[in-house]
């Protein structure tokens, strides 16, 4: 065939709330990963492999993700689809049915990961196998805090999904690594309203011998569900540019750095400011904020506006302003205007 029609949703609805309260200033995937939104990056790859138009669904602070991107991403047309309650994984494809569907492959992609995608790997082994879905694994094995992974068989076809009964042997168990190809036929069985896409989609295809194949990936790949796999994330992307022709190293070009000032493997988005003195180690510092001299950063995170004053010494902590619509948790210090979120 010629080159596929491709069309994908951005799963971008969700509340961030493990990453709370930094998510209380923006939905997750605006936040920054040097320079750019988080769910830019994913949305750059698909423009370049021809996506002709990318949804988003939005719901928590919907209006933020349309003002920041507008409708076209580096070529790309975007279109949001707002719910006025969570649709979750399957029911997020329903409202846009019927554009996705005149596409030849659908891209089901989470807004909340960071990836150098296989994108023509995924595609080439999709068509070649003419697959009814095809999911993106990673090579290495299931963690506890990202799920209990697919059961793959030795042909690489999906076998078992979480706890249902193997179809067949299990030669290897992956972690899901964020994207979906689906054969538009597939969003026929789509129903209105919210829905999981495994336990009301996928289990019941598989019982019905529809082909479900993993494309197994050794890239790296970041879920940004919690504050220290955010930083992480930010601190990999410094240390190993994934794109090659980019030319930022983590420092923003609005940044304020005084004489006197040390950064070690940090980044540092929009207008924040670091004083004379300060040492900022292993960190990511957040539009607006301001570090006071003489202070010690280090692996932490210190949130959008947050001004620290004089000789200040964080470790391995998230730093936000407070806001009424946080109540903190057992673990976390509200200290003045600003709560500390221990990082793991």
């Amino acid at each position: 065939m010629n080159r596929p029609r491709i069309r994908a949703l951005v799963l971008s609805a969700g509340f961030g709330t493990r990453l709370r309260p930094l998510t209380h200033f923006s939905p997750k995937p605006l936040l920054p990963v040097v320079g750019e939104p988080l769910v830019g990056h994913t949305l750059r790859q698909l423009a370049k492999i021809g996506c002709e138009t990318a949804v988003l669904n939005v719901h928590h602070l919907a209006d933020a993700i349309p003002e920041a991107l507008g409708r076209i991403y580096q070529g790309m047309p975007l279109q949001y689809s707002e719910e006025t309650e969570i649709l979750g994984t399957l029911g997020a494809l329903g409202p846009p049915r019927a554009l996705l569907a005149e596409a030849d492959i659908v891209v089901l992609v989470n807004g909340d990961s960071l990836c150098d995608w296989p994108w023509k790997r995924l595609l080439r082994q999709h068509l070649k196998r003419r697959a009814d879905i095809t999911l993106l694994v990673h090579r290495r094995s299931p963690e506890a805090n990202l799920g209990g992974g697919i059961g793959l068989d030795a042909s690489g076809a999906v076998v078992q999904l979480r706890d249902m009964e193997p179809l067949a042997e299990v030669a290897s168990r992956h972690i899901f690594a964020g994207v979906h190809l689906l054969s538009p036929q597939i969003l026929k069985r789509v129903p209105d309203g919210p829905g999981d896409i495994i336990a009301d989609l996928y289990m019941p295809l598989l019982a019905e011998g529809k082909k479900l194949i993993g494309c197994i990936t050794g890239r790296r790949w970041h879920d940004l569900g919690t504050p220290d796999r955010y930083l992480e994330a930010c601190l990999e992307q410094v240390r190993h540019p994934w794109w090659k022709r980019r030319k930022e190293r983590g420092l923003s070009p609005m940044a304020s750095v005084a004489p006197g000032a040390t950064l070690e493997g940090s980044v540092l988005e929009g207008d924040c400011r670091v004083d004379s003195g300060a040492r900022v180690i292993r960190s990511l510092l957040l539009e607006g904020c301001r570090i006071g001299e003489n202070s010690w950063i280090q692996d932490s995170i210190i949130g959008p506006g947050v001004q620290l004053p004089a000789s200040t010494r964080v470790e391995k902590r998230m730093i936000n302003r407070s806001t009424l619509a946080h109540q903190p948790a057992e673990n976390e210090t509200v200290m003045g205007d600003l709560i500390y979120t221990p990082l793991t």
